[in-house]
């Protein structure tokens, strides 16, 4: 039993010394048009830290259901509050501000691997018909990938 104890808290103990934090702006005006995530793709190792950062007002971050690797925990954060989410599992995220959807205010995290691109593909086409502007952004997110 104290092995098996010493050997759970040594996983942990490397998995968080060598994972890490990423920082995400939350803004209205970007590099890549309005109401944007910066940056909107990440590539990051399992077990990182993602912090969003409100930059500025009335954003939040929150995973897209259904568009998130199969046992991973969705988030939804508070508007105008930072959120730090650390992402556990491997595959890809869609993530998107709430109350901007319409506006395709969406961003993409690849963990690892992209080994439920297809699924999430297919999904993208459902859910993009929720925005009024900007229809290309997640497609362009994703060839990204």
């Amino acid at each position: 039993m104290k092995k098996l104890a010493f050997t759970l808290f040594l996983t942990l103990y490397t998995l968080s010394a060598f994972s890490q934090e990423h920082v995400v702006k939350m803004l209205n005006a970007g590099k890549e048009g309005m109401m944007v995530f910066e940056p909107a793709v990440l590539s990051i190792n399992k077990g990182d830290t993602v912090k969003f950062v409100a930059t500025d007002l009335a954003h939040n971050s929150s995973s897209v259901e259904g568009m998130i690797p199969e046992g991973a925990e969705p988030w939804v954060g508070a508007m105008n509050q930072d959120i730090e989410v650390t992402l556990t599992e491997e595959g890809v995220y869609v993530y998107q501000c709430t109350p901007h959807n319409m506006m395709a205010m969406v961003g993409v995290i690849k963990v690892e691997s992209s080994s439920n691109i297809n699924s999430i593909r297919a999904k993208a086409e459902s859910y993009k018909k929720t925005f009024l502007m900007n229809q290309e952004r997640l497609d362009d997110y994703l060839s990204r990938i």
